[in-house]
């Protein structure tokens, strides 16, 4: 991974990047982002501050959707106790041979965008059958802009898209390609749901969640697979939900590795946006694909 983007965290007041996490986790707006912001401007305005920090998707992707390595469509798989259909991006290697470990990937709260279906391929053209479903699809799909897909989220049912997810791995446990080994990685919200899943699946494989909150700690005595959990060290919100989660990890003998990336931000995996870094985004995608080598190919 190469830092292409023209700004880095560094170019940012602190409380700046804590405004822009509190627009992206919808605890303000737009306006308040704005309002709040301005102070902390400098040589940009408020506005200018936002389209700064907001995604650049064409210049982060690694994998295109094209490539001639990789095989990709869109998929529709039954949910019965979800919302009745789920939709995701299926992505496998071009020439399949045998049978290969599956890899479920959870987006964050703005659904299946471009950045996570270049995830999908990047972790695919690791010898990876990978699944990346979207959990806006019963309400439209991914619409195609960060700010309406934040609000569009907001509608969804949550225990019907947790559903859904548990249905998209049940599916792929059964694909003809697949060697009935399933894990799970996500980013944001889909790290929350990383860990959630960890605690609703007995047969998950492994589980990687990237910043996210820890599921109900009664439920964490069910888990059976091992964790390989990344936090960034600046990530105030979602980093406060970690020393019960690990007690209680620790209490039920569950096999975890977790790592704190030095002076990073929440987000520091995504290479569409200023939060990105490059260091630590690097080792815990090679962290990542070594854990599901190891746990996933046996």
């Amino acid at each position: 991974m190469t830092n292409s983007l023209k700004y880095t965290a560094n170019d940012f007041h602190p409380e700046v990047l804590r405004l822009f996490d509190k627009l992206v986790h919808g605890d303000i707006d737009r306006r308040e982002f704005i309002s709040k912001a301005t102070r902390f401007a400098g040589a940009f305005t408020a506005v200018g501050l936002l389209e700064a920090l907001n995604p650049k998707f064409a210049h982060a992707q690694k994998v295109g959707s094209q490539d001639v390595r990789l095989q990709s469509h869109y998929v529709e798989i039954d949910s019965p106790k979800g919302y009745g259909k789920a939709k995701g991006y299926l992505v496998k290697p071009a020439e399949v041979k045998g049978t290969l470990p599956v890899v479920l990937v959870i987006h964050e709260n703005r659904g299946l965008n471009p950045h996570i279906e270049d995830i999908a391929r990047r972790i695919a053209l690791e010898n990876f059958i990978v699944f990346a479903p979207d959990a806006l699809f019963p309400l439209g799909g991914y619409p195609g802009d960060e700010d309406a897909a934040r609000e569009l989220f907001k509608q969804l049912e949550q225990p019907k898209a947790h559903e859904d997810f548990v249905a998209a791995f049940h599916w792929l446990k059964q694909l003809p390609e697949s060697n009935g080994k399933v894990g799970v990685i996500g980013f944001c919200y889909g790290g929350g749901i990383s860990n959630l899943l960890a605690t609703r699946l007995p047969d998950l494989a492994a589980a990687v969640p990237f910043y996210g909150s820890a599921p109900p700690l009664e439920l964490v005595p069910n888990i059976k697979s091992p964790l390989l959990i990344h936090f960034a060290e600046n990530d105030e919100r979602v980093n406060a939900s970690w020393p019960p989660y690990e007690q209680a990890l620790k209490a039920a003998n569950i096999p975890y590795e977790a790592h704190i990336y030095s002076g990073t931000q929440h987000g520091f995996n995504n290479d569409t946006t200023p939060r990105f870094d490059e260091a630590a985004a690097t080792l815990a995608w090679q962290r990542s694909i070594a854990f599901f080598n190891a746990h996933l190919r046996k």
